[in-house]
């Protein structure tokens, strides 16, 4: 018998057997097991199982992290000893029903802006690259001035680096459509209208270059270029209209009146009183933010650092997309990123000194591929497979977190972008940032590692009952 068939039957024992897992998918590390009865879960066994780098239950699913190739064979055995397959988008539509009211609108809020995140990745490095490129020193380099520089490639860079933030509106509405069942196409054409040309732009009306058409007397109308929760909250209503309009409506007049309506309606209601509202609710979170993140002293990067990953635990992380995005929209800058990266590089500070500690084996071959894979900014593995079994490197790397986030503060780091942090993320810090930047998440994961050398592991907190060895 193979390995990978041993490794197979391994888990279908440890969720109960056959009877108990209702279908399996995979993504690229992990492999996601929908059951019927979490209780019949034997927990331990799972975690113990060869190559198991974590097991946990998210969004609905029971996880288990085998990391990229593995997964694969693994999934390949387990279908083959007659476990149901499904799709990842099928698991995905019969996850979103498990959980409270809650945690169902986090995963949704998370599912809206994920497919998003990869543009906005792409920018923020084209921000970057700018701003490495028109620094005094790497021109004087090759000989040239910032004013030497000729506006086409001045023009050029802008279309790089504002495009997704004047259309960003559209890319929300786009993905809340698609999430809450409507048609993306016109969630597009939707998020297009609230930023069309006829309308005052929002960049010119905050710059006092134009003024806000008024209605009524008092309802102002304008652009929402750049505003990201308007556009969510008109997209999620969009679709459920689109949706209701679609199913009173005879089919031989769907093609017409039902993006007709639906955009009418909307629209209207977009730009009368979920635009006014949700823009000033929008602000609020902004200038709450900003305010958080300029406390004094470092304090901010203090709490942020030290409590993130407790935060990615509970899997409502997501929800801070929407602080990035906003802070990068008006400023041009990311403060938050530097801070939560030192978080995610003390994971893997902790899971490095656990695995260099430690006598065993299996612990060893989980904990320093997962230390490595938390320094490329995934910290599941450093987390579900090591830290958080043991507690205590857990809390050192919190503690590592919140000194590096303290760090980071201090220094006042503004990365250009969002959603890449570690060493990919030193791509936005080009501009003149870079040395402090690796200064900071060198003392997260040096404080994480110190302390759990000397305070957070031994082997005599391995279960000797686990061990196969």
């Amino acid at each position: 018998m193979s390995d990978t068939r041993k490794i197979a039957e391994e888990v279908i024992w440890a969720l109960g057997g056959r009877e108990n897992i209702t279908s399996v998918s995979h993504c690229a590390t992990r492999l996601r097991v929908m059951v019927k009865r979490k209780e019949d879960i034997d927990q331990k066994k799972a975690e113990s199982i060869d190559k198991v780098k974590g097991a946990f239950f998210h969004s609905g699913q029971y996880q288990l992290i085998f990391g990229t190739g593995t997964v694969n064979r693994i999934y390949e055995e387990v279908i083959a000893l007659g476990v149901t397959g499904s799709a990842k988008d099928e698991q995905k539509e019969a996850a979103a029903k498990s959980g409270n009211l809650f945690q169902r609108s986090v995963r949704a809020f998370g599912d809206v802006f994920v497919p998003i995140i990869p543009i906005l990745v792409a920018t923020g490095l084209f921000m970057g690259i700018r701003g490495l490129i028109l620094q005094e020193q790497v021109l004087a380099f090759f000989g040239m001035t910032p004013e030497q520089i000729p506006q086409n490639v001045i023009t050029f860079s802008e279309v790089l680096t504002d495009t997704a933030f004047a259309f960003l509106p559209a890319l929300v509405a786009w993905s809340a459509f698609r999430v809450f069942g409507g048609n993306p196409v016109i969630g597009m054409v939707l998020g297009l209208m609230l930023v069309s040309p006829a309308l005052p732009n929002a960049y010119d009306v905050a710059a006092d270059k134009a003024e806000a058409l008024t209605f009524f007397g008092f309802i102002p109308v304008l652009g929402y270029q750049g505003s990201v929760l308007p556009a969510f909250i008109a997209g999620l209503i969009g679709a459920k209209l689109e949706r209701s309009i679609r199913k009173h409506t005879r089919e031989s007049l769907d093609l017409i009146l039902t993006p007709f309506l639906t955009l009418l309606f909307m629209i209207i209601l977009s730009l009368f009183i979920i635009g006014p509202v949700f823009h000033t609710v929008e602000e609020f979170i902004l200038n709450s933010t900003v305010a958080i993140l300029n406390w004094p002293f470092g304090i901010s990067g203090l709490i942020i650092g030290s409590l993130n990953q407790l935060i990615v635990v509970t899997g409502v992380h997501h929800v801070f997309n929407l602080l990035e995005i906003q802070l990068l929209e008006r400023f041009g800058y990311n403060q938050y990123n530097a801070i939560i990266t030192c978080s995610v590089v003390a994971q893997g500070g902790a899971a490095l000194a656990v695995g260099l500690k430690t006598k065993s084996k299996k612990l060893k071959a989980i904990a320093l591929p997962s230390s490595f894979s938390a320094l490329l900014g995934i910290t599941e593995p450093a987390i579900f497979g090591v830290n958080l079994r043991y507690i205590k490197p857990f809390v050192m790397a919190l503690i590592g977190g919140g000194i590096g986030g303290f760090a980071a503060s201090l220094a006042g780091l503004k990365a250009t972008g969002m959603a890449i942090t570690a060493i990919p993320g030193v791509l936005l810090y080009l501009n003149g940032q870079i040395i402090m930047y690796l200064a900071v998440n060198f003392l997260a994961v040096a404080t994480a590692f110190v302390l759990t050398w000397l305070f957070g592991f031994s082997d005599k907190m391995i279960d000797l009952d686990d061990e196969n060895e």
